[in-house]
């Protein structure tokens, strides 16, 4: 059995690698290609800017796999605090894991139809073009879908961090009020787009500094352990 200070270093790394490949995917490879309302534009950007797209793909994949053993992680370093939160926090990561696969099929079909010439000679340009946006749009919807998981899942880890003594209590309280940002924020862009497109940069902020702060605690701090004296720091 890993003590909690490995594991806490594992799940530091886990997050990392989450962070960085996630947010490639997300900001750097879609966000090149992804016009909304511009099929055309979209369309030359994914042949532009195809092994990007692919690179993209591939990093959106590995990260859902790091995701689900981050989670498996946090599941054998706090389940002495309650094993139904800890089995919670799974499932919701499970379920954002299948989605954020599954979605992923959207990305690769617009590249498919960008790519290959058959699908412009079959359709037209505009219907090629027109196709190719229509799949990035599934996918950014998609995304949407799965962000109601990243934020649930903060809910059990947040309770689960506030009650162990393992963790600042503030980092608990920070992931559960990034649970409710990014449930607004996801909520809000399905209802009244235009509201939730200004309300975002809002909405999200707690979710990123209370992850950010529980990946630097994982690296910088560690957790504190159980000895004769109380709780003392374990450096990760």
């Amino acid at each position: 059995m890993r003590s909690p200070r490995s594991l806490a270093r594992i799940a530091g790394l886990f997050y990392l690698v989450v962070a960085v490949l996630g947010g490639f995917a997300h900001f750097f490879s879609r966000g090149e290609v992804y016009r909304p309302g511009d099929a055309t534009g979209t369309a030359r950007n994914v042949v532009a800017n195809a092994g990007l797209v692919r690179a993209g793909f591939v990093a959106d994949l590995v990260q859902a796999v790091f995701f689900l053993l981050l989670a498996m992680t946090f599941y054998l370093l706090l389940k002495h605090v309650n094993k139904n939160a800890a089995r919670t926090m799974v499932i919701f990561v499970a379920v954002a894991v299948s989605i954020i696969c599954l979605n992923m099929v959207h990305q690769l079909a617009a590249l498919l139809v960008a790519t290959d010439a058959s699908y412009a000679g079959a359709l037209g340009a505009q219907g090629s073009d027109a196709l190719v946006l229509l799949m990035l749009d599934l996918q950014h919807y998609g995304y949407l879908v799965a962000q109601i998981f990243f934020g649930l899942w903060l809910l059990p880890l947040g309770y689960l961090v506030h009650r162990s003594g393992m963790f600042p209590r503030v980092l608990g309280v920070l992931l559960v009020l990034g649970c409710a940002g990014y449930l607004l924020d996801t909520f809000a862009l399905f209802l009244a787009p235009d509201l939730g497109a200004a309300l975002e940069p809002f909405a999200v902020a707690p979710a990123a500094v209370a992850e950010i702060s529980m990946l630097l605690w994982l690296f910088v701090k560690g957790v504190r352990t159980p000895s004769g004296d109380g709780h003392v720091l374990a450096a990760a």
